[in-house]
């Protein structure tokens, strides 16, 4: 069983947290799914990504295209519980995508990211959490507000 990671970004953006800790699952050995709610979003996120420093390239595209099964790191808006076409084994969830209590099962790690300045995010993320944790879910929290990333609880 995985367990679900919530990032609470109160310092430094998603387009700039997002590549770090893809950096970090891709070192792990993960292919991994990065879920949004909006192809608009996707889009601009997609586009973020491919504009990082020549020596941070991100292999990564959108999902529906001829290679998907091939992508380390495929973007999407597929709705909890697809079977991920590039056979991720994490799943990060952004811009307030959801995330199912049998994904965090099936997964290494499911990472929740969310703005922290952004009330809404964060009650949203709250009551991810708690779904989480009530269907039995291991769970870290981690915070980014002294500047560095810190594990604020667990359960």
């Amino acid at each position: 069983m995985g367990e679900a990671y919530f990032y609470h970004l109160t310092r430094a953006p998603l387009e700039s947290t997002l590549p770090m800790l893809l950096d970090k699952a891709r070192a792990a050995g993960w292919r991994v799914l990065v879920r949004g709610r909006e192809r608009a979003w996707i889009e601009w996120l997609d586009e973020k990504l491919w504009l990082g420093p020549d020596d941070a390239f991100l292999p990564h595209g959108i999902a529906g295209a001829a290679h998907d099964a091939d992508q380390p790191v495929l973007l999407s808006t597929d709705a909890p519980g697809a079977v991920p076409a590039n056979g991720a084994a994490c799943l990060m969830a952004v811009d307030g995508a959801p995330v199912t209590p049998g994904e965090v099962a099936e997964m290494a790690r499911v990472c929740v990211l969310f703005d922290g300045n952004d009330p809404a995010a964060v009650e949203q993320a709250r009551a991810q959490w708690k779904e989480l944790t009530d269907a039995g879910c291991n769970a870290q929290y981690w915070s980014e507000e002294t500047g560095k990333w810190e594990k604020k609880a667990a359960r």
